[in-house]
C-alpha cells in the first residue's frame, strides 16, 4: 500500500497499512488507476488521481482482457483548488469510447501499444501509443512501480471475434492504434512537427491469434509530412497553406521517413489527394518533396485521385487501377506469422495512406487493401492443421 502526504509518496508494510487504515475512508470504487493529473493553477499545482468508473470488455485476446473506458473520475489530492472546466475537458476526451487497457488475472497484461511482431521481440511499450504516460511520472517520481499499479491506455479502436475452422477456434482482431505525439483537433493540427511526426498518425493491425500461433498485417496513415496548416473558422474557409518553404522541410521529411523504414521497413506511399486547389498544391509539394529526398530511390508513390476514380461510390478502379500498382509489393513484404515452435517470418514492408484529413478516402483504401492483405488467414490455419484450410475450401 503507498499513500501520499505531504508532497511524498511512501510505501507502507503491511503492519503500518493495518495501523492506521481505520483513520481513512473509502472514496470510490474503480477498476484502475490511471495516474496523476497535474494541472498548473498559476501560483499553485494541482493534484488529481485519475480513475477508471465504467469500462467494457471488447474481447479476449490469449490470457488478456481488452477493456474499453466509459467513465471516469477525478479525485483531488490535498484539497486542490479545483478547476473544474479544464478537468471536464479531460474528462470528456477520456469519456469519449476511443481508450482501451488490457487486464490479465495473471499479473502480465498484454500491452496494447505493441504489435504482434514487436511484442515477441520486446517488452518495452511502445510510448507512441501510450497515451496517458505523462500520468505515470508523478508516481515514477517518488518510485512507485506503475507496472504493477496504474494501467496503460491506448487511442484509437479494438474489434475482437471468435471465428471457426472445423474444430479449432481463433480470434481475429483489427487494432487501430492512434499517435499521441502530434495530436489535435481536426483543421487545428496538420502536418508535421520537426522531428517528423505527423498528424493522425495511426498504425492498424489486422491479427489473427490460433491455438500458440499469431499472425499479423501492419498498415500506416498520416498527414502528408510537410509543414501545412488549414487556417479558418468555419468548414469550407479552410484553405490549404504550406508554412514553410521547401528547404525548410526538408528535414523533418527525412526524420519522418527514416523513423518508418526503421519501424517497419520497405515503403510504398498511397496518395489520395486529389485535384482541387489546395489538395492539388498539397499532392504536388508531397511528390517534389520525394523526389528531392534520398528516399526516391526506395520509396514509390502511388497517386491515386480518390475522388475521381471512385466516384459514385464505384469501387471498380480500386480493383483495376489501384491493386496492380501495389499487389507486387503486398506480395514481397508479406506478413508476420509465428508458429507454435516460435518460428516467425517478419512483414518486411508497410503501405502508407494518406489523404487530407486521413479519414473518409484512407478508411475505404486501408479496408480494400486489408481485404486483399487477408491471404495471411490461409498461412495461419494450414500451419496449425493443413486439412482446416482444406475442409474450409471444399
Amino acid at each position: 500500500m503507498y499513500i501520499q502526504e505531504s508532497d511524498c509518496c511512501i510505501l507502507l508494510s503491511s503492519a503500518e497499512k493495518e495501523a492506521i487504515k481505520s483513520s481513512f475512508s473509502k472514496v470510490m470504487d474503480a477498476y484502475g488507476l490511471l495516474g496523476v493529473l497535474r494541472l498548473n493553477l498559476g501560483e499553485t499545482m494541482s493534484h488529481y488521481v485519475v480513475v477508471v468508473t465504467g469500462c467494457m470488455s471488447v474481447g479476449k485476446i490469449q490470457d488478456s482482457e481488452v477493456f474499453r473506458v466509459t467513465s471516469t473520475e477525478f479525485i483531488t489530492l490535498r484539497m486542490d483548488p479545483t478547476d473544474e472546466d479544464r478537468i471536464s475537458e479531460v474528462r470528456k476526451v477520456l469519456n469519449s469510447g476511443s481508450f482501451y487497457f488490457a487486464w490479465s488475472s495473471s499479473g502480465v497484461s498484454m500491452d496494447l501499444s505493441l504489435n504482434a511482431h514487436r511484442s515477441t521481440q520486446e517488452q518495452r511499450t511502445d510510448n507512441r501509443f501510450f497515451w496517458n504516460q505523462s500520468l505515470h511520472l508523478h508516481l515514477k517520481h517518488y518510485g512507485v512501480n506503475c507496472d504493477d499499479w496504474l494501467l496503460r491506455l491506448m487511442c484509437g479502436g479494438v474489434e475482437i471475434r471468435t471465428i471457426y475452422a472445423a474444430h479449432k477456434q481463433a480470434k481475429a482482431c483489427i487494432i487501430s492504434r492512434l499517435s499521441c505525439e502530434r495530436a489535435g483537433t481536426r483543421f487545428n493540427v496538420r502536418g508535421t512537427n520537426d522531428n517528423g511526426q505527423v498528424a493522425n498518425f495511426v498504425e492498424t493491425e489486422q491479427v489473427i491469434y490460433l491455438d500458440d500461433c499469431v499472425s499479423s498485417f501492419i498498415q500506416i496513415r498520416g498527414s502528408v509530412p510537410l509543414f501545412w496548416e488549414q487556417p479558418g473558422l468555419q468548414v469550407g474557409s479552410h484553405r490549404v497553406r504550406m508554412s514553410r518553404g521547401f528547404e525548410a522541410n526538408a528535414p523533418a521529411f527525412d526524420r519522418h521517413f527514416q523513423t518508418l523504414k526503421r519501424l517497419y521497413g520497405r515503403q510504398v506511399v498511397v496518395n489520395l489527394l486529389g485535384s482541387k486547389e489546395g489538395e492539388a498544391m498539397l499532392s504536388k509539394a508531397f511528390q517534389s518533396h520525394l523526389k528531392a529526398s534520398e528516399h526516391v530511390s526506395d520509396i514509390l508513390m502511388v497517386n491515386f485521385d480518390y475522388h475521381q476514380m471512385v466516384r459514385g461510390g464505384k469501387a471498380e478502379k480500386l480493383l483495376s487501377v489501384l491493386k496492380p500498382k501495389v499487389v507486387s509489393f503486398l506480395e514481397e513484404c508479406g506478413f508476420f506469422s509465428m508458429d507454435k515452435d516460435g518460428v516467425h517470418r517478419a512483414q518486411s514492408g508497410s503501405i502508407r495512406t494518406n489523404c487530407l484529413d486521413c479519414l473518409d478516402r484512407t478508411n475505404s483504401v486501408q479496408a480494400f487493401l486489408g481485404l486483399e492483405g487477408l491471404s495471411f488467414l490461409r498461412s495461419i490455419f494450414q500451419a496449425v492443421q493443413p486439412s482446416i484450410w482444406t475442409q474450409q475450401r471444399l
